[in-house]
């Protein structure tokens, strides 16, 4: 699984508007649905559903990144939206700093392995500091595409 199969291009908010936690979750949700990755019906429950995760634990790991996912009954395919905050938003990250890059997971309830194998690509990528630091200096959803199709390629280096 790559990066490029999950995020579609119309899901990439290079400039976030929102500036707290609940507002960053609904952009992004808005995002995917913009993309055609889910139907609208689902946009109040899958919002719902993210901030009660993010109530049992923050997805926010630190380093200035936000993983914000759902596992839900009525999403069909694997999708992402990626979010990018120029000034920063307070998550409740573990290391209690701002969270400058967001990627939104939705994934089908029924394929925990799918999931699983996501979530692993999304965290390989950002363990490392070259992907950090470009998505959060990313100004356009071109700049995040290309900087996803590197990661995919394996052309970044530390």
């Amino acid at each position: 699984m790559k990066m490029m199969d999950i995020v579609p291009k119309e899901a990439v908010v290079a400039r976030l508007d929102s500036a707290d936690r609940d507002s960053v979750v609904g952009e992004l949700v808005d995002a995917l649905i913009s993309a055609g990755a889910v139907d609208k019906k689902l946009r109040d429950d899958l919002i719902t559903k993210a901030l009660e995760r993010e109530r049992r634990g923050s997805t926010g790991f630190g380093k200035g990144v936000a993983v914000p996912h759902i596992k839900h009954d009525k999403v069909s395919k694997m999708s992402a939206a990626i979010g990018v905050s120029e000034a920063g938003v307070d998550f409740n990250a573990l290391d209690k700093q701002p969270v400058y890059s967001f990627i939104l997971l939705l994934s089908p309830a029924a394929r925990p392995d799918e999931h699983l194998q996501a979530m692993e690509i999304i965290f390989k990528n950002l363990s490392q500091d070259t992907f950090r630091r470009f998505l959060r200096q990313s100004s356009s959803v071109e700049d995040v595409m290309t900087l996803l199709a590197d990661a995919d390629n394996q052309q970044l280096t530390a």
